[in-house]
């Protein structure tokens, strides 16, 4: 279990390289690990994993890779060659692909495996959502223990859901199994376009490693006071259970 204060991801949801900088410079300190997803990668590229490197912080490469099998296994070296600390690929890309994946980390230097994780049921889908995309009768909870166990079979380090999931998957996969989610919003935050939320408390409690949060701390006047509130919020809920 990581320390509290390092639980905290922030997500850097800017277009720009300038932009993520600035918020690099509010965050120093106060998280020690920032998430790139596909808005800012699509604009800047390595350049934002290398700025956030030189900034002093972690990186979540977060581009939820799905393809066949090759493919991915290129994808994953490519990631880990630019020294990201955690990545991820869709859960539901298959047996095959998510060996690939591992695999394809098989050979990184000591100390230099990026932790790989699945992605199993985005936040903002719920059961009828799943239903219609695709065709399957289970809930949304049944499909997430499911892509969560592949996920382990398949070699990779954890995964990434719902905090509404975390228990389930702890029943499924273990102590030792990495859950990091995203749909984590301050009691006081609004929930944009996620469904599946709680707050940071109580996904501590729920069991979770690592939080992924975005405009709560992006957003506020000041990003720093916001991720330390936050992170005490989180400490204080680890001793409460």
């Amino acid at each position: 279990m990581p320390d509290r204060a390092n639980s905290i991801i922030v997500s850097l949801d800017v277009s720009t390289l300038a932009e993520a900088e600035r918020l690099a410079v509010r965050l120093a300190g106060a998280v020690a690990a920032v998430k790139i997803g596909k808005q800012l990668f699509t604009a800047e590229g390595p350049a934002a994993v290398r700025a956030m490197h030189a900034a002093g912080f972690r990186v979540f490469l977060d581009l939820k890779y799905h393809d066949i099998p090759n493919t991915v296994a290129g994808a994953v070296e490519s990631a880990a060659a630019l020294g990201v600390w955690m990545l991820n690929v869709h859960a539901s890309g298959g047996a095959a692909m998510l060996r690939a994946a591992a695999s394809a980390l098989a050979g990184a230097p000591a100390g230099r495996r990026p932790l790989l994780l699945g992605v199993t049921v985005l936040t903002s889908l719920g059961d009828p959502d799943i239903r219609e995309a695709w065709g399957t009768t289970r809930t949304v909870s049944e499909q997430v223990a499911h892509l969560a166990v592949a996920a382990r079979t398949a070699g990779l380090d954890g995964v990434v859901a719902s905090p509404q999931e975390i228990r389930l998957i702890r029943r499924s996969c273990g102590a030792d199994f990495l859950i990091v989610t995203p749909g984590v919003r301050p009691a006081a935050s609004a929930r944009d376009d996620q469904r599946r939320v709680m707050t940071p408390g109580e996904a501590i409690r729920a069991g979770a490693d690592y939080l992924v949060i975005g405009r709560p701390i992006t957003a506020a006047p000041d990003p720093a006071e916001a991720a330390a509130r936050i992170a005490e919020e989180c400490r204080a809920a680890t001793t409460d259970h």
